[in-house]
């Protein structure tokens, strides 16, 4: 009897010992998991060469283009908008190299992303089309991350209403490598590539890796493919690491993500990178323009940093100097290798004397996040990735391009991801597709002429959560929580920063952009995918802070 009952003791103990780490087990199985794919060695990419020999002159031919977007860089994190992290000793850590784009180019002072989340961003980068058109409206994830980022959060001890996951959806919805955006969908590559250009894409793609949605089948001749997302090995003796223990996202990403990349092959045939990712993308870049530098080009450099998981090399670690907390100096790290990266590519371009006609385009794809716990990324505005505050949405876009820009211009309309690419198939000399609705328009007319620009809206959408900018003027709204409609509204001429909500002072503004999104939902073709996962994100705070009645929050899908 004693022995019987000091088994069921033991198999109380090892049941509840189970039971209250279960999340672990499940990282640590999904750690197992993902070290089980086969990873070869670092290899030599075989880019395509270009002619020898230039057969006409580079100002004679169509301008080469280089796109390079950052990942989840904040408005406040680089100099050249009046930002900067700063160090214990109150200087300012300087993003030189991201600095001389803008300053030797144009400067778009209201520039916003496509969207608050990285995806749907991407492909209005690609297509210049809204969600609305695409059904490109959620960001794709690995199998097991939304469930386990609900879970992870909901066992957080942060006072926030929690997290709710449905899931029956993500039972039917496709792998991650086929939630991608349609085949059918004709790309910025595949426009360029018609007018004769050689197409190069390296770094994230995130619209689908198979099926004929990874990049090398939607226009790119070659592609450099992030699979992974892993900037060194965590042990890698030149990394240093900073964990979140209070992000779930920055916990799920730890345990899933490994180190390596493809090559034309979309999620298969993978391979390490050959260094510190950042580091690697910009060299092979570099061997793309002076390997191709005697005919038009289009570089597509997608950079992973600064998204989570922080990793920066030790050697930028140092070179940042003394900012604390660590995460912030491991992110100042890795800010510090995109900005090396954008110096270098403007130093390998006159090298090849290619720099006067060539186009360089820097943005990023959406705001800061407030799952890294840095408050001061978006500064001076409201939000952060998630909210479609100006935090959320509010992106650099810097525009060089010698043979036909001043340096120094500055443009003060609105203009946003979509008009990416109409603007660069105009500079290209091509039209957009035929047949296709393009939502955006060419912004390159605004550097001669800020009077006569016909667009006056802009929209955005994450299933219930909507927003629209009209003139001046934008409306938020927002169908969660269950306990009534939230609705924003602000006048940005008067309060760019959205301090000061006026929707109850202006009832008839609120129905007439209503109006106008309701006009925009029309026509819409619905989400590809449905969301499964609904993440309540504070506004004012990171979350690195406790929730307290009265903070203001949103729920947004996914």
């Amino acid at each position: 009897m004693k022995k019987s009952l000091s088994l069921l003791v033991v198999v109380a103990i090892v049941g509840f010992l189970a039971y209250s780490q279960k999340t672990n087990i499940l990282l640590a199985l999904i750690k197992y998991k993902g070290s089980k794919v086969a990873v070869a060695e670092a290899r030599d990419v075989p880019w395509q060469q270009g002619p020898l020999e230039a057969p006409v002159e580079v100002g004679e031919r169509p301008p080469n283009i280089i796109l390079i977007v950052a990942d989840d860089l904040g408005y406040n994190d680089i100099s050249t908008l009046g930002g900067g992290i700063s160090r214990s000793d109150g200087s300012i850590f300087q993003t030189p190299g991201i600095d001389r784009l803008a300053a030797e180019g144009a400067v778009f002072n209201q520039s916003y992303s496509g969207a608050s989340t990285c995806a749907p961003s991407r492909a209005m980068l690609m297509t210049g089309r809204y969600p609305t058109r695409t059904g490109f409206e959620f960001t794709p994830t690995p199998d097991s991350m939304e469930s386990m980022v609900a879970r992870i959060y909901n066992e957080m001890d942060n006072n926030l209403p929690p997290a709710i996951y449905d899931a029956s959806i993500n039972e039917s919805k496709a792998t991650y490598e086929l939630q991608g955006l349609p085949a059918t969908e004709i790309t910025l590559a595949e426009v360029l590539k018609e007018r004769g250009y050689y197409t190069a894409h390296i770094g994230k793609w995130h619209l689908g890796n198979d099926g004929n949605m990874g990049p090398h089948k939607q226009g790119f001749d070659d592609s450099l493919l992030m699979t992974n997302g892993l900037y060194l090995p965590e042990d890698d003796p030149t990394v240093v690491n900073a964990k979140l223990p209070f992000d779930p996202i920055d916990q799920f990403l730890w345990a899933a993500l490994g180190f390596s990349n493809s090559f034309n092959s979309g999620s298969a045939d993978q391979f390490e990178p050959a260094r510190y990712m950042t580091d690697y993308w910009t060299d092979e870049s570099v061997k793309v323009i002076q390997a191709n530098k005697h005919r038009p080009f289009f570089l597509y450099l997608a950079h992973w940093g600064p998204h989570t998981p922080l990793q920066a090399t030790r050697e930028d670690y140092e070179a940042v100097g003394d900012i604390e907390p660590h995460r912030r100096r491991v992110y100042a790290a890795m800010i510090r290798a995109v900005d090396r990266s954008v110096s270098r590519i403007l130093e390998t371009l006159e090298e090849e004397g290619l720099a006067d006609n060539t186009i360089v385009m820097f943005t990023s794809d959406n705001g800061g996040a407030g799952y890294v716990g840095l408050p001061e990324s978006n500064s001076p505005f409201r939000g952060w990735k998630i909210t479609m505050f100006e935090g959320g949405l509010r992106v650099p876009m810097f525009v060089k391009w010698p043979k036909q820009i001043s340096a120094g211009k500055t443009v003060d309309t609105p203009v946003a991801h979509i008009d990416v690419m109409p603007t660069l198939a105009a500079a290209a000399g091509t039209a957009t597709p035929k047949g296709v609705e393009i939502d955006g328009k060419n912004i390159l007319p605004l550097l001669d002429d800020e009077t006569n620009w016909p667009r006056k809206t802009l929209f955005w959408q994450n299933g219930h959560y909507q927003v629209v900018r009209h003139g001046d003027w934008k409306l938020q709204i927002n169908d969660r929580p269950a306990d009534g409609l939230q609705t924003w509204l602000f006048n940005l001429e008067k309060d760019p920063t959205e301090q000061n909500n006026v929707s109850s002072e202006h009832p008839e503004k609120v129905n007439e952009l209503r109006q106008l999104l309701a006009d925009h939902q029309a026509s819409a073709r619905g989400p590809l995918h449905k969301s499964a996962i609904q993440i309540p994100v504070m506004i004012d705070k990171t979350l690195a802070e406790k929730f307290e009645i009265g903070d203001e929050y949103i729920y947004t899908p996914n």
